[in-house]
């Protein structure tokens, strides 16, 4: 298998990022201007600027760790004997597959505090618009596991990461306040600007809901659907106070090693790296640096 073709949607979409990016920052601008937009967030320059740092550097990293995941595809759809081939069914089936494995990856990355270390970057923000989107983690290695089952069921690795990127250029546009609800059958059936809204809200009422990746369906089916109501309040419950691109990205892996490290039992040391980013031993006074609780 040829590793140096690996298929890359996102790299010729960075043009449109940045364009749209600037469109919206743009609306947003004359909204106000003409009161329309009391309400909106917004951007800022230290915010966007981070949001693009943090992309940019994604893009820098992933350009080894795609690498990786791909070449774990490629072993295990050597192992097995089944083959889906590249028709239209297999494609159908694959859409639908990848998008459960993407909503079981982004769960997991809200509920198990060392694979949200990697995550909470995207939340870092306390604004949302079409930079946020681009606010990407620097250490994916955690990540790939989630689609290997893909690659066992037959599914060439080619095909699986070209379904990724058509999810993750999916998942761009609805990092946005410029669009409000969609007709009933679209909020129904599809992740939307407004069901995207409540996962980036830190409010009581909207915390660990709404993984969906391209399909809202398997929210509504696993019980993690919540719709929008109330209005949002973005980023985490205990938001950062930097715009540094390296604090951003390894804050809550530090967080985690000073956790880890206070005396008590084993069973407590590890709760502090794999439970819930939210989890205290019982009876433990909270820390000076409490980690911050996913703002899904």
């Amino acid at each position: 298998m040829d590793m140096t073709h690996i298929p890359d949607l996102i790299t010729p979409a960075i043009p449109v990022f940045v364009l749209t990016v600037i469109a919206e920052a743009l609306w947003v601008k004359k909204q106000r201007e003409e009161g329309g937009a009391s309400t909106l967030k917004g951007h800022t320059w230290k915010d966007t600027f981070a949001s693009l740092s943090m992309g940019l550097g994604n893009v820098a990293v992933g350009v080894f760790w795609k690498g990786v995941a791909f070449a774990g595809y490629a072993a295990l759809y050597h192992l097995t004997p089944l083959r889906m081939g590249a028709g239209v069914f297999a494609w159908v089936l694959l859409f639908f597959l990848e998008d459960l494995c993407y909503y079981a990856f982004h769960r997991v990355h809200h509920e198990s505090r060392l694979f949200w270390a990697s995550h909470v970057v995207h939340h870092s923000s306390q604004h949302y618009n079409l930079s946020t989107a681009l606010r990407q983690t620097w250490t994916p290695m955690s990540g790939w596991a989630f689609w290997a089952p893909l690659a066992l069921l037959g599914f060439s690795p080619e095909m699986i990461v070209t379904q990724q990127a058509v999810s993750l250029l999916y998942q761009y546009w609805i990092h946005t306040e410029a669009i409000g609800q969609l007709p009933r059958p679209v909020e129904w059936l599809f992740n939307t600007p407004s069901h995207h809204r409540v996962h980036h809200a830190s409010n009581t009422a909207y915390l660990d809901t709404n993984y969906a990746g391209i399909l809202i369906l398997w929210d509504r089916l696993f019980g993690t659907f919540t719709p929008e109501g109330e209005r949002p309040v973005y980023g985490l419950t205990k938001n950062l106070s930097t715009y540094n691109p390296v604090r951003i990205a390894f804050h809550e892996y530090a967080a985690i090693a000073k956790d880890a490290a206070r005396r008590g039992p084993l069973s407590q040391r590890l709760g502090y790296i794999f439970r819930n980013p939210a989890w205290k031993p019982k009876g433990a006074l909270p820390p000076p640096m409490e980690a911050a609780h996913p703002a899904p």
